[in-house]
C-alpha cells in the first residue's frame, strides 16, 4: 500500500520525528500539513517550517507550512481548515508536538508545568478535536500520538513527575478517542521508540554528543508510523506500539541501519515496560 495522494497533519514537523515521518509520506506522494511555531531560524534548533516544506517537496510530497501553537484553539482549527481546504480532506493527524523538563517537584517551574501540559496533554486533546470532523470524511483515517504506554510505574513518576503526567496525558488521549472514535472507523494509536531517538532535545536537553551516539534515527519512528497508517482504521486502533516490536511484526529483520553510530550500546529511553522485550539482534 500507498500513502499517494493521501493528507498529513503533522505537528512540529520542522523538525525531527515529525518532520521524518513527513518524509517518509512525501516519498509516497503525500500531501504534508507542517503545523509547528518555528517560522524564522532558531539559533539552537535546526530547521523551520520553511525549510521543512522545501525537504517534502524534494522528496516527492506536496507541503503546506503553517505556523500553529497547538495552545492556540483558533490557529489549531484554522489550520486544519487551510489543509483540508488545499488538499481537500485531511486523513492522517499526527500529535508530536511536546515539550519536556526533567525536573523534580520542588524544582518544576509552575510556568514549565503549565507549558508541558498546555502543548503535550491539551495541544493533542485540541488537535484531535477539531481533526474528528474531517477525519469523519477520509477513507482510513488515523489519529496517532507519539507518546508511551500507560505503564503506571512509580518509576516513571519520582523522577519528573510533572513531565511524565503531561505525556501520559497525551496517552490517556488515547485510550479514550480509541474507544469513543471506534464506530466512527477512526484509528487511534500511540507510537513510542525504544531507544533515544536522536533529535534536538537529545542533543540540547538531556545528552549530548554522548547519548546522540547511543541513539536511534528519526527515520526508525519514520518507518514505524508509516506502516501503521497503512493499517484498516476500523480495527488496527488503540494500540500502544514500541517502535522496533512493531517494525518487527512486519518482517523488519535488520535494525542496524538506524543507529546514529554502529557499535555504541543503544540508550533506552524512558516509559518502555520492562515487559515489552526487543525483537531478536535489535539491539545487537
Amino acid at each position: 500500500m500507498s500513502l499517494q495522494g493521501k493528507t498529513l497533519f503533522i505537528t512540529g514537523a520542522s523538525r525531527g520525528i515529525g518532520l521524518a515521518i513527513g518524509l517518509r509520506a512525501a516519498r509516497d506522494g503525500a500531501n504534508i500539513a507542517i503545523a509547528a511555531k518555528t517560522d524564522t531560524p532558531h539559533p539552537k534548533l535546526e530547521g523551520t517550517i520553511h525549510t521543512a516544506a522545501e525537504a517534502i517537496e524534494r522528496a516527492g510530497g506536496k507541503a503546506l507550512p503553517l505556523v500553529v501553537d497547538v495552545r492556540d484553539e483558533d490557529a489549531v482549527k484554522d489550520a486544519l481548515d487551510q489543509t483540508a481546504k488545499r488538499f481537500g480532506g485531511v486523513d492522517i493527524v499526527v500529535n508530536n508536538a511536546s515539550a519536556i523538563a526533567l525536573t523534580n517537584t520542588a524544582n518544576t517551574e509552575m510556568k514549565r508545568f503549565d507549558l508541558m501540559h498546555q502543548i503535550n496533554a491539551r495541544g493533542t486533546f485540541l488537535v484531535s478535536k477539531h481533526a474528528i470532523p474531517h477525519l469523519e470524511k477520509a477513507g482510513n483515517p488515523h489519529i496517532l500520538m507519539l507518546s508511551p504506554p500507560l505503564d503506571m510505574a512509580e518509576k516513571w513518576f519520582a523522577p519528573h513527575l510533572a513531565y511524565t503526567m503531561a505525556k501520559f496525558g497525551m496517552s490517556l488521549c488515547v485510550l479514550g478517542l480509541a474507544g469513543e472514535l471506534r464506530s466512527k472507523g477512526i484509528a487511534v494509536n500511540a507510537l513510542w521508540p525504544r531507544t533515544t531517538i536522536a533529535t534536538a532535545a537529545i542533543q540540547n536537553l538531556l545528552g549530548g554528543d554522548a547519548l546522540m551516539r547511543a541513539s536511534r534515527r528519526p527515520e526508525i519512528m519514520a518507518d514505524a508510523a508509516h506502516a501503521l497508517f497503512e493499517k484498516p482504521a476500523r480495527t488496527f486502533t488503540g494500540r500502544f506500539l514500541i517502535d522496533d516490536s512493531f517494525l518487527a511484526e512486519q518482517g523488519v529483520t535488520d535494525f542496524s541501519k538506524y543507529r546514529v553510530t554502529a557499535g555504541v550500546p543503544l540508550a533506552p529511553d524512558f516509559f518502555v515496560p520492562d515487559a515489552s522485550e526487543p525483537p531478536p539482534g535489535a539491539l545487537d
